[in-house]
């Protein structure tokens, strides 16, 4: 059989086992960029994802100031009880140095969190969970064309409560304490190692720094290592709006550990953002599958499966040599 469609049959049979579970073979991170996914991290597994930054800000008009400084954000995924499931706790701490340029020139050290929110995410509907895509062995162009259910994304809903220090420097005055946070996240995975995710977040709900953001994230995997990413975030708020956009990598360098870089920046001088970041995301896997119903494991299925793409490729092996010898006996 042609190596090409041998590759491309395991590549798609492996894609439609890993549909019916939140659990995947290999790390599934929200990094690069920093939309959440709509699938969970699966039941008893423990993900780190952590990304230090460098940040740079500059306002050009009046009350110009400059901001250099570095940070880290950070967040700990466990997938509790039912595989649609995480809790989830995210967060971001920086420490920089603000720089008046006005006629009378101070700095001003800084150092607090941004956020810290915990939370929980549950998944509300799955379309790939419903049927299986099995893959065309006789046609490659059948397997790469465009599916019109693709365009049914999966949804979670998430409901959390940031919490905010007295005094916070990056919040507006008066901002301390709990608040609720809320954010609808969907996800579409299209064929070709395409993957379009969108948030939409409600943020310190029924605070003066209330705030409403987007994220629009669109990733493409051209191996299996190897990941691209584009993305554009909207944040609206009295005490802060802008449109920042970020665009960068990753690389898977082991199932359970991803490392990934990306930059960020906006079109604007009120200020004008410039941020490089380097992540990592690490997971402990003590996930186990459940037994199906008809009492045999998702792994037995998965062997199962691979005993059936076995027999598939012998069967394509001998269809291919008999039409080589008819068509030597024909020459």
């Amino acid at each position: 059989m042609n190596p090409i469609k041998s590759t491309l049959f395991l590549v798609l049979s492996l894609v439609t086992m890993q549909a019916f579970s939140q659990y995947t073979d290999v790390i599934n991170s929200n990094r690069p960029g920093v939309s959440r996914s709509a699938f969970s991290v699966g039941t008893n597994v423990v993900q780190f994802e952590v990304g230090p930054y460098m940040i740079k800000e500059k306002r050009t008009p009046a009350a110009s100031y400059k901001v250099d400084g570095f940070g880290v954000d950070f967040a700990a995924r466990y997938g509790l009880l039912w595989e649609p499931l995480e809790l989830n706790i995210e967060g971001a701490f920086q420490s920089d140095t603000k720089t008046y340029t006005t006629s009378i020139s101070a700095e001003d050290d800084r150092a607090n969190f941004k956020f810290l929110t915990v939370g929980a995410k549950y998944l509300v509907y799955d379309p790939y969970k419903k049927g299986e895509d099995k893959p065309n062995l006789y046609s490659w162009k059948a397997n790469q064309r465009f599916k019109w259910k693709t365009l049914i994304p999966a949804v979670s809903i998430y409901a959390g409560a940031n919490y905010d220090i007295e005094n916070n420097p990056y919040t507006d005055e008066g901002i301390e304490g709990f608040s609720p946070k809320v954010m609808i996240a969907t996800q579409h995975n299209f064929s070709g190692g395409w993957v379009f995710v969108m948030n939409f977040i409600k943020d310190r709900i029924g605070t003066d720094q209330s705030d409403f953001q987007y994220i629009l994230t669109l990733t493409h995997s051209f191996s299996s290592q190897w990941v691209v990413f584009g993305e554009t975030q909207g944040i609206q708020s009295d005490f802060y709006a802008d449109n920042l956009f970020r665009f960068g990598g990753g690389y898977l360098w082991s199932k359970n550990f991803q490392l990934d870089t990306a930059v960020t920046l906006n079109t604007k001088d009120t200020p004008s953002v410039f941020g490089v970041n380097l992540g990592m995301s690490y997971r402990l896997d003590f996930h186990k599958d459940k037994e199906i119903d008809n009492g045999t494991s998702a792994k037995d299925e998965g062997k199962r499966r691979a005993k059936k793409s076995k027999k598939s490729t012998e069967v394509m092996d001998n269809y291919d040599k008999k039409n080589k010898r008819k068509d030597q006996n024909f020459n």
